[in-house]
């Protein structure tokens, strides 16, 4: 090799080493002080919940959720909120199962059916995880309580007002959220419970709505086209008694129908603000998660708790709300 051509050789090596010396410095430079470092905050939970709603996007269990996380963040709870997207009662075993397969610290529910629930609950509860159930009982089951409405006497206390607001003359369509859920079946019998010693009073129907607005309004539909003669309806969940008024609202009936209906949600106020809904029974969802909560760290602090917590239930009405929404003009959206 001639020498000019090793001094070719050598400048060749030496441009390249210079090179890479400032690739790695500007490369270095700019991944270290040019970029903001992303910091990792991993914060510290003494206890892993979850809650598995009867349907996860409900505005009901919204409101659940929203008490559950409350206490979550004031005790350091890391709280999971898991569960159908739409009301399935194999979805939500399957989850329960999952959750409790995942080894967390306590599982917060719904009671929904005794034949599949209570094995289950009983199962979950022997491998050493706590069960609360929440707002629907199960109360042949292990769990460790319960905190929600006394399904039963709600709807004996709609069933109460219904014979006052009516004079006890009435042909009533009822429309619930499942047939097989056992707060929506306590809500019925107790409705029924209410009225049957009225002779004005008479049960024309009873269809179910599956927790869905769409159903809700397509039986309020064939209810009217099929049963002239109704002049009540008691929706015993949070969207039938909403679907109910719209329907009746576009048939025109709302000063031939008298509607109650179940929570607070903000069309069920404008409904009653207007008139349609003449009444609701009022639930206490953002107390049930909060409650839950704060049972499921006593339990696991070896605290002895209250077996059956009922919530606060009573029924509001036009008269109730504040004297400056009644006479409010604008619709909630």
């Amino acid at each position: 090799m001639s020498k000019l051509s090793i001094m070719a050789y050598t400048f060749g090596i030496v441009f390249f080493l210079v090179s890479c010396s400032f690739a790695s410095f500007y490369g270095y430079k700019v991944v270290t002080h040019d970029l903001p470092k992303e910091e990792k905050i991993v914060k510290k939970y003494q206890y892993h919940f979850v809650m598995v709603p009867e349907e996860l996007d409900n505005d009901y269990w919204r409101l659940v959720e929203k008490g559950a996380r409350a206490a979550a963040d004031k005790y350091g709870v890391q709280l999971e909120y898991v569960g159908p997207k739409q009301a399935n009662i194999e979805d939500h075993v399957k989850t329960i199962e999952m959750s409790a397969a995942s080894k967390v610290d306590g599982i917060m529910t719904q009671g929904l059916s005794d034949e599949q629930f209570t094995p289950l609950i009983n199962r979950v509860v022997e491998k050493g995880i706590p069960v609360i159930t929440v707002d629907t009982d199960a109360a042949n089951s292990r769990r460790e309580a319960y905190i929600g409405t006394d399904n039963y006497y709600a709807g004996y206390l709609a069933g109460k007002e219904l014979i006052a607001d009516t004079k006890g003359k009435a042909n009533v369509a009822i429309i619930t959220g499942t047939f097989y859920a056992n707060h929506m079946q306590q809500r019925v019998k107790g409705f029924q419970d209410a009225v049957k010693e009225e002779k004005g009073i008479h049960i024309i129907a009873v269809e179910e709505s599956e927790i869905s607005r769409v159903k809700a309004a397509e039986k309020a539909t064939q209810i009217l086209k099929d049963h002239p003669e109704v002049t009540a309806f008691f929706g015993t969940s949070a969207l039938d008694g909403i679907e109910i008024a719209q329907m009746v609202e576009k048939y025109q009936k709302q000063n031939q129908i008298y509607i109650i209906g179940f929570d607070t949600l903000p069309e069920t106020i404008e409904y009653i603000r207007k008139g349609t809904i003449k009444a609701t029974v009022v639930q206490e969802p953002y107390q049930m998660g909060y409650g839950a909560v704060t049972m499921m760290i006593d339990l696991i602090n070896g605290k002895k708790v209250t077996p059956v917590v009922h919530t606060e239930t009573r029924i509001l009405r036009l008269k109730d709300l504040p004297l400056s929404y009644q006479d409010r003009k604008v619709e909630i959206r």
